[in-house]
């Protein structure tokens, strides 16, 4: 029970302590208050302002989209040539042609730019569908499609999917089921998004079709079809629409004046659109009309978007849009629920309802953005009904279908009430002085209540209603209401909606305030809604929840991060509240449960609510009995889950009451607006139904309209109002002015009889308070860069209530520290004194940087509220003096630093200012006018050093087009600082003269609290003129501290020797490196080494019951350099795979229990591995399969990304400093922008450290005391090295040619050296191998970036680039992880894997130790050496060429390099030989990734012994094949003809054969004529000749594209045979019969004999042997030919006896043999027999056959056609001789 007390103290304290008072357990703290000064209420009388302003929605921004499609198989039809059209909204590709196949082999790569909204972007439906026989002249014929939006790939994990089959359906025929399948990869990338490409590797996993379908998660893998319903009722509060500018015309002619909208609804959904019919001249249109969708269940499209629109000739345009979000009306759980809504009202939001001919703000009515006024509402539903395909009466079509429905009864929707709102603006500030000084009004609108448009007063008769329901029906229902509550009279219905306007005052510069002082302005509004209040309230409850839980996961976090004490306590209180708040919704949400106009979708979503509600309580109590210290932060993050969900939850899809609108409106015109959420404010009697804003002064911020917020315009305030609203049912509006600050008097439009019950339309408050406002001013950094110098010259303001204050201006930087107090004297407040010093009015402070000319610009605001002293209060702890706190600046939606102040409201009591606690401010300072903080507030001081590493500039770019010549860089920090030497001559040697300076300065004690330390770059000019180059400000010091070491952490300083037995570590033997999972048990790893590690030769030892086929003999000599590549990325690929499953498994085991600690087995725990060392070997949990036998290669570590991300980069000393210059980007993403703002590099350190110095840190200093701590250093001087770049691969570039392809090569620069491989560019290619090293001389400092690009060769013009990556060398080299030659595996002297570094390990091993000053290394016998006191073991014999052994060192050495990290004091990871993958990025599209590429560079001093050749790693030639397929025999092909002469079944058989992707090398066997029984004998042989890669198991074609094309092209495809079955005919074309494709690699081992053979051989094919040509070499049996039939159901359509024979060239050429039965070897002419002739038998009884049965009506039309062409011919030739003679009138 005492963990509970505990927890409420520290609750209660935190509560104090968020607050500013030093109630924690450290008074020393600071919290970064902004977020939660504002938002820890004490009082209820103030809502929280919402900090974040400018609209994100509507935006457009970049987005890209990438689709790589690689095949498509099992496609439906009969010997087709398909084309796959990749199509995503208008824009189509798609790829080439691929001749009669089912199965075609593509592996092309598209990419689709747009620069779009969000919003937009993530409803593209992107569709991928198999055309048949496209060309330039027809269309083809669709086979099949599939289709989603882009936000599902968006929301994937990643943003992609990756090599997965998309199912294939026809959307003309529902009942055909799959139609085949594509394997794809889509990726959608946004500005910023980095996408983790899993690594290219051989594809064998993904053939399983069914396992990797392209589905989200929790999509079930069969998928129905079914109907959409859309039913839409009627709209109602339509805008005055008057769109074409002829009815202008008319109504001045004629006088009609006519409604003038035709209004008409429009669904889109899944790329389908749906419209209504059009009501003529219709404010209230009644549709009563379904439409209907057919489309998959569950849809792959997230969003249908319903729109009213007004059809016009001239423009048709939207009135209003909604979507309706299908996860939220629908739930996939076991007790979910199909999509269902309504009947229910929606309501439209879009632009302002008065009309214009160009509005503006059109974008809104489309869904665009943040709707600026109510537009419309509409009467809608939805169901869905899974068809079930297989019944006759199913529409087989996916075509939309519009039809009637009964109209709607009117109570369907809920009973109408009259509800009431009320609004008392208390103040009105901060106002633009851009507005101007016009009388200033406020207009409050609810629906279109309040409106001054279209305002709509009580629904009278169906006549003059506007927003009710049916008039008469409502008319009786206020009639009978109204007896039963108070007598109220007529005189009330008037609503009273915009404030008097008044005209406004200067407050300062840039703002007016309203004087409303004592008086304060009401407005009132009376509307009709249906009563749906319970879905508000249960929102409110969940939305409750979710603010408390937010607000507490911010405590925790803002605890953790300023390091006070028992953060988990905080948490475990969280989890408290979070699941008593869950078992809270289970009691109160079920009220109300028969109210009228319930929908389907209320009880369902009532009922998922309950159980997630109930299940999130559950585990939240689970949780907080499990945490613990060490496990916070994975615990918060589980509970950041939990509030996804809630905030989920409680978005309710059903509307009821429209939200609010608060308009400013200056002159008439509306300036700007608010919106608030009529749940928010709405009441009940229940308090935890109650909006969070309900009967509370809020604060809001006015905003732009539409588009004209974005940007900076957008950041500016239009107006501050603290305002109060109340919104319920009229008959509960008692208390509405109950939440007010007390001490009023209401004043009543009439005096009179009613005028008691009658609301305000002012209140004159009568209490009025009097303070002072002491604002402290402290510092700020991280400010947002302003001036084009990359500096700016802020100065703050200061407001509060209707007062403003200006700090003064600090010049030219980003971290001022302004240290002023700011005093408000005489501040009125209204309202009583103890609401006020609980709930005080905010302040806010904005940040501007002051411009010579022009006005000051604005660079962030952030809120807080101050504590505040009554005036009988003790001016003491543990409230006052109040703390400095940092509170987070915003600009827009981005943070744009931070603010550390405090301020306290003191009230001046009777006595006058006497009372007041007085001001000491520090003695030594004076500063004129300006006070300084004083000294309770200010921070305590403590003597500091601070050392500087000075070590160069690089890559300094112009400044003012002039070059950088002598720079100098200067350090500040507090206001003292130190200066570099003047570097002479940048360009000769950018590194500094002296290394090290250090200076002293007075900082805070408490380390949170110290300001940044400023690096600046100047470059000194001639005449002693200085320009300022670039600025870095290093925002937190707090890495650079010094501590000394801890002397008995590491057991440093015992003497006793300590064993690390390190066995040699198996290179690869996966499955026996097992390391159990259990959840109870400790890390147990077993590492077992096989005997033939220590002996020379790998003998091979068959596993234990694998009948696995042997492979040849396993020659060392065969490796090369990517047999260890191949093998490596087969590792990473199985790591990545453990990780995934280990994460889920984790995932799956915190669901269930989250109790057992032991499970988490960190990969750093095993002595074998280091934290990233090449011994990752696949964690394999008990009950796997081991895998295939491997050979034992030595592997080399692949990184997934960038070197040095792995190793911090690389600034273990050396440190490397942006600067920038400029004015920083007003980005969304400030990170991207500052990319075009560097302007250079600083590299150097800093330590700090209090002086004076403890003796240990002394004794530490001691080597030389110039260095300070900076001890060990190399010297800076000028270094010669040779860099060798080895290039290996990139994969998915980004096209760069017309044809959606490129043309890479590959260019390096470094310093002055600038290679362009252009000759060797590889054509058309996007995953290009370029094999290639590059030797470069460089010396440092000068050349120190290694810039790697790949451009693409274009014929014609110049190359384009289509990215790079650069590499920091220098910090490589220098760096203690020797990154200047990755370690091997293992030590060998030659072979694949022979040592590339010039230093044995040996040496290496030796240098180090010098380096480090530790003792040894000892090499005792027994192969043990000895390190400081480490011990380590290893093998000590080596193999030359010639095979004697040896005795060495080396595997020694080499063993302690690899494990360097656990040598006390100076030990680190030593970088592995590795390969790196980098992402290329390309200027122009800035972050946005261009494609990947694989490289690694090997770096050799000149001072060193010279290194040796580069390793090999050209790409592998393919080896020259050839395949033998001899045809033997067919049998039961199918008969397809009808013999002409005898009516007889036949075939007239023949085979045709090629390898997949040649297709114009394909062979016929002659044909077998007139088989009457499917036999076919042929003896017959194809020869294939093909280029293998046998690493990558792919076919190498080299082709032209097209006749056009500049050279050939290298396709790499599957080694895939194909036979087909044919019948030939002599007149038509020959029909296609059957066809079988085996893949060389693996396909089922043919059947001894005809009958054993079946077609369970192909579809069955797990349970039959698999072979491989490439193994077997020769393979005789029969296989079966499939076609599919009119079901789709595959079929058996012949059987074919074959003989496969591979060879390789050299056999083939010393055995040639001939083509069919060609010499040499020929093979012998088959025995058929001759029924070919026997129509010359019987001749008579075949041409009665031919006339009479078969060809009857044939012969009859011939005969009369012949007729008829012999009279024609008559008629022509007597023709002429005729007319001749009428001439001459013979």
């Amino acid at each position: 029970m005492c963990d509970e007390a505990a927890i409420l103290e520290t609750e209660d304290l935190d509560f104090m302590g968020g607050m500013g008072g030093g109630g924690g357990p450290d008074p020393d703290t600071i919290s970064l208050a902004s977020v939660t000064a504002v938002t820890t209420n004490v009082s209820n009388k103030r809502s929280k302002p919402d900090i974040k302003m400018e609209p994100s929605a509507g935006r457009p921004v970049d987005y890209q989209v990438s689709v790589t499609i690689v095949e498509a198989r099992q496609l439906v039809g009969l010997n087709m040539d398909p084309v796959v059209c990749v199509e995503i909204g208008d824009d189509k590709k798609y790829t080439q042609m691929k001749e009669s196949t089912n199965c075609p082999y593509y592996n092309e790569y598209f990419v689709f730019d747009f620069h779009v909204p969000s919003d937009v972007m993530f409803d593209k439906i992107l569709k991928l569908s198999v055309i048949h026989s496209k060309n330039l002249l027809r269309s083809g014929t669709l086979v099949g499609s599939f289709k989603l939006d882009v936000g599902t790939v968006y929301s994937q994990p990643e943003h992609q999917f990756f090599h997965k089959w998309a199912l294939l359906s026809d959307p003309d025929d529902i009942t055909a089921g799959c139609k085949g399948y594509i394997k794809c990869d889509i990726a959608v990338v946004g500005k910023g998004d980095n996408i983790k490409t899993p690594h290219k590797a051989t594809e064998t996993d993904e053939d399983d079709i069914e396992g990797n379908l392209l589905l989200p998660e929790g999509v079930p893998t069969e998928r129905q079809w079914a109907r959409y319903y859309v039913k839409i009722y009627r709209a109602e509060g339509l805008p005055k629409m008057n769109t074409s500018i002829m009815a202008n015309v008319k109504k001045a002619f004629i006088g009609e004046n006519k409604d003038l909208v035709d209004p008409y609804v429009q669904i889109l959904f899944a790329g389908q659109r749906g419209k209504t019919s059009i009501q003529k001249s219709s404010y209230e249109p009644i549709w009563n009309e379904q439409i209907i969708f057919t489309e998959m269940f569950p849809p792959l499209c997230k969003r249908m978007k319903v729109q009213i629109r007004d059809s016009d000739k001239v423009n048709d345009v939207a009135l209003g849009t909604h979507f309706i979000d299908l996860r939220k009306i629908a739930n996939d759980g076991d007790k979910g629920f199909l999509p269902t809504l309504g009947p229910a009202w929606v309501n439209m939001y879009g632009s302002t309802r008065s009309y214009t001919i160009m509005d503006e703000h059109q974008d809104l009515n489309e869904g665009l953005g943040e709707g600026v006024s109510f537009r419309a509402r509409l009467l809608v539903s939805l169901g869905v009904e899974i068809l079930d395909t297989s019944s006759p009466e199913v529409m087989s079509s996916t075509e939309v279908k519009v039809e009637g429905v009964p109209n709607i009864s009117e109570s369907a929707t809920g009973k109408v009430e009259e509800f009431f709102l009320f609004g008392a603006f208390l103040e009105a500030t901060m106002i633009d002085r851009k507005i101007g000084d016009k009388p200033i009004c406020f207009e409050v609108t609810i629906g279109n209540y309040g409106s001054e448009i279209d305002g709509v007063t009580k629904p009278k008769s169906s006549s003059g209603k506007k927003s009710g329901g049916d008039g008469d029906e409502e008319e009786t229902e206020l009639i009978h209401g109204s007896s039963d509550e108070e007598e109220e009279d007529e005189n009330d219905l008037v609503s009273v909606s915009t404030t008097p306007p008044m005209k406004p005052v200067i407050t300062d510069r840039n703002y007016f305030h309203l004087p409303y002082f004592e008086r304060k302005p009401c407005i009132y509004i009376k509307s009709w809604w249906q009563d749906q209040r319970r879905r508000l309230y249960n929102a409110n409850l969940i939305d409750n929840i979710a603010d408390k839980l937010e607000e507490g996961l911010n405590d925790v976090q803002e605890v953790i991060k300023t390091e006070k004490a028992y953060p988990e306590r905080r948490l475990r209180g969280v989890l408290e509240d979070l699941s008593n708040g869950c078992s809270q919704f289970l009691t109160l949400a079920n009220k109300d449960q028969n109210q009228t106009g319930r929908t389907k979708l209320d009880k369902e979503r009532l009922k998922s609510c309950m159980r997630e509600l109930e299940n999130i309580g559950q585990q939240a109590k689970t949780i907080r009995t499990q945490v613990k210290k060490n496990t916070v932060r994975d615990k918060i993050k589980m509970v950041q889950n939990f509030l996804q969900k809630l905030r989920f939850l409680a978005d309710e899809p059903q509307h009821s009451i429209p939200d609010i609108y608060i308009w400013m409106m200056s002159n008439n015109k509306r300036i700007a607006y608010a919106r608030v959420p009529s749940k928010d404010i709405l009441y009940s009697g229940v308090e935890e139904e109650t909006g969070k804003d309900c009967g509370k002064v809020k604060t809001i911020f006015l905003k732009l309209p539409g588009k004209k917020g974005f940007g900076a315009a957008g950041w500016t305030v239009q107006a501050k109002t603290e305002i109060y609203l109340w919104l319920g049912l009229n008959r509960q509006r008692k208390d509405f002015l109950s939440g007010l600050p007390n001490g009023f008097e209401e004043n009543k439009m009439l005096k009179g009889p009613g005028s008691q019950s009658a609301p305000p339309i002012s209140l004159t408050y009568m209490m009025k308070q009097i303070f002072q406002l002491r604002v402290h001013m402290y510092q700020a950094r991280s400010l947002f860069a302003a001036d084009s110098s990359g500096l700016s010259d802020p100065f703050a303001r200061v407001f509060f209530s209707t007062h403003s204050q200006v700090t003064e201006v600090l010049n030219e930087t980003l971290c001022p520290t302004w240290d002023q107090l700011m005093v408000f004297d005489n501040v009125e407040l209204f309202g009583e004194v103890g609401e006020l010093r609980d709930d005080p009015p905010i302040i806010v402070i904005e940040i501007y940087d002051q411009d010579t000319v022009g006005k000051a610009e604005f660079m962030g605001r952030t809120f807080a509220k101050p504590i505040t002293k009554m005036a009988d209060e003790h001016y003491g702890p543990p409230r006052f003096p109040p703390q400095l706190e940092y509170y987070q600046i915003y600009r827009g939606n981005c943070t744009a630093g931070e603010m550390l102040a405090a301020f306290e409201l003191l009230q001046i009591g009777p006595h006058g200012k006497a009372d007041l606690p007085p001001i000491d401010g520090p003695t030594d300072m004076d500063r004129g006018p300006i006070l300084p903080v004083p000294l309770g507030i200010r921070p305590v001081l403590s003597k500091y050093r601070i050392e500087v590493l000075f070590w160069g500039l690089r890559d300094l770019k112009r400044v003012n087009l002039a070059a950088v010549d002598r720079p100098r860089v200067d350090i500040e920090c507090a206001g003292k600082g130190v200066q570099s030497s003047l570097i002479q001559n940048y360009k000769k040697n950018p590194n500094f003269g002296t290394l090290v300076k250090m200076f002293e300065v007075d900082l805070p004690e408490n380390e949170l609290l110290h300001p940044p330390l400023n690096i600046r770059v100047v470059d000194c000019r001639a005449f002693g003129r200085y320009t300022l180059v670039g600025n870095h400000a290093v925002t937190t010091l707090r890495k650079f501290i010094y501590r000394a070491t801890d002397k008995q952490a590491n057991n440093w300083n015992t003497e006793e020797e300590i064993i690390v037995n390190y066995e040699p570590e198996p290179s690869i033997k996966k499955m026996e490196t097992m390391v159990k999972l259990d959840s109870g048990s400790d890390a147990v790893v077993k590492i077992e080494v096989s005997e033939d590690e220590k002996g020379g030769k790998k003998k091979k030892r068959k596993k234990g019951g694998g009948d696995e086929v042997e492979e040849e003999e396993f020659d060392e000599s065969m490796l090369d350099w990517w047999s260890k590549y191949f093998a490596s990325i087969e590792t990473l690929m199985e790591i990545l795979k453990a990780q995934e499953a280990a994460m889920a498994d984790a995932e799956e085991k915190e669901d269930q229990d989250i109790s057992a600690e032991g499970g988490d087995i960190k990969p750093d725990d095993s002595p074998v591995k280091g934290k990233k060392g090449k011994g990752k070997k696949d964690k394999k949990r008990p009950g796997e399969i081991p895998e295939k036998k491997k050979h034992k290669l030595n592997e080399l570590q692949v990184y997934p990304k960038e070197l040095e991300k792995d190793f911090d980069n690389f600034e273990d000393w050396l440190h490397t400093f942006n600067l920038f210059r400029g004015k920083a980007g007003d980005d969304d993403d400030q990170n991207m922008a500052d990319e075009d703002r560097i302007i250079g590099k600083f590299k150097g350190s800093l330590c700090m450290y209090k002086v004076p110095v403890s003796d240990e840190m002394q004794r530490e200093m001691g080597f030389d005391s110039n260095m300070g701590m900076f001890q060990n250093i190399p010297t800076n001087d000028p270094i010669n090295v040779v860099v060798r770049v080895y290039i290996i691969r990139a994969t998915d570039l980004h096209p760069a040619d017309i044809n959606g392809k490129a043309d890479p090569y590959i260019a390096i620069k470094l310093g002055k050296a600038d290679i362009k491989d252009k000759e060797n560019y590889l054509s058309k290619q996007l995953n290009p191998i370029f094999g290639k090293s590059f030797d470069i001389e460089a010396t440092f400092p000068m050349d120190s970036t290694l810039t790697v690009s790949v451009y693409d060769w274009d014929l014609v013009g110049t190359d384009d680039l289509i990215g790079e990556t650069k590499l920091d060398l220098e910090n490589r080299y220098y760096s203690k992880h020797r990154a200047i030659c990755g370690l091997p595996s293992k030590y060998a002297i030659h072979g694949y894997n022979v040592w590339r570094d010039p230093l044995k390990p040996t040496q290496i091993l030796a240098k180090l130790c010098k380096e480090g000053k530790l003792d040894g290394p000892h090499y005792g016998p027994g192969g043990r050496v000895k390190v400081a006191n480490r011990v380590f073991m290893g093998p000590t014999e080596i193999e030359d060429e010639n095979g004697l052994k040896k005795q060495t060192d080396e595997h020694l050495a080499l063993t302690v390099l690899k494990h360097w990290e656990d040598i006390p004091r100076v030990g680190c990871k030593l970088i592995p030989e590795h390969v790196e993958t980098r992402p290329l990025l390309n200027p122009d599209k800035p972050g946005i990734e261009q494609g990947r590429i694989e490289m690694w560079v090997d770096m050799f001093p000149k001072d060193m012994p010279a290194p040796g050749p580069a390793i090999d790693i050209s790409p592998r030639k393919p080896k020259k094949f050839e395949l033998r397929v001899i045809i033997w025999n067919t049998d039961e092909v199918i008969l397809e003809d009808d013999d002409i002469f005898t009516g007889e079944k036949s075939s007239d058989i023949f085979v045709r054969g090629w390898l997949k992707g040649q297709q114009e090398d394909k062979q016929d066997t002659d044909v077998h004529y007139h088989s009457l029984t499917g036999e076919g004998l042929f003896n017959w042989r194809f020869i294939y000749p093909f280029d293998y890669l046998q690493a990558e198991e792919k076919i190498v074609i080299s082709k032209k594209e097209s006749m056009f094309a500049w050279d050939e092209t290298e396709y790499k495809i599957p080694a895939r045979l194909n036979l087909q079955v044919w019948d030939a005919d002599h007149f038509s074309a020959d029909d296609f019969l059957g066809a079988i494709e085996l893949d060389l690699n693996h396909f089922p081992r043919g059947a001894k004999t005809a009958k054993q053979c079946s077609i369970n051989m192909v579809l069955n094919e797990q349970d039959i042997p698999m072979v491989s040509i490439f193994k077997q070499r020769r393979i005789k049996g029969w296989w079966p030919f499939l076609a599919r039939d009119e079901n789709d159901e595959f079929e058996l359509t012949g059987k074919v006896e074959a003989e496969l024979q591979l060879m390789t060239a050299e056999e083939a050429e010393k055995n040639p043999v001939g083509e069919g039965r060609n010499e040499p070897e020929p093979l012998e002419k088959p025995n058929r027999p001759d029924t070919a002739f026997l129509w010359f038998l019987m001749p008579f009884k075949a041409i009665k056959n031919l006339i009479c049965n078969q060809y009857f009506w044939l012969t009859v039309k011939l005969v009369v056609a012949l007729l008829l062409v012999l009279i024609l011919g008559l008629f022509i030739y007597s023709m002429p001789g005729y007319m001749v003679k009428k001439l001459m009138g013979a």
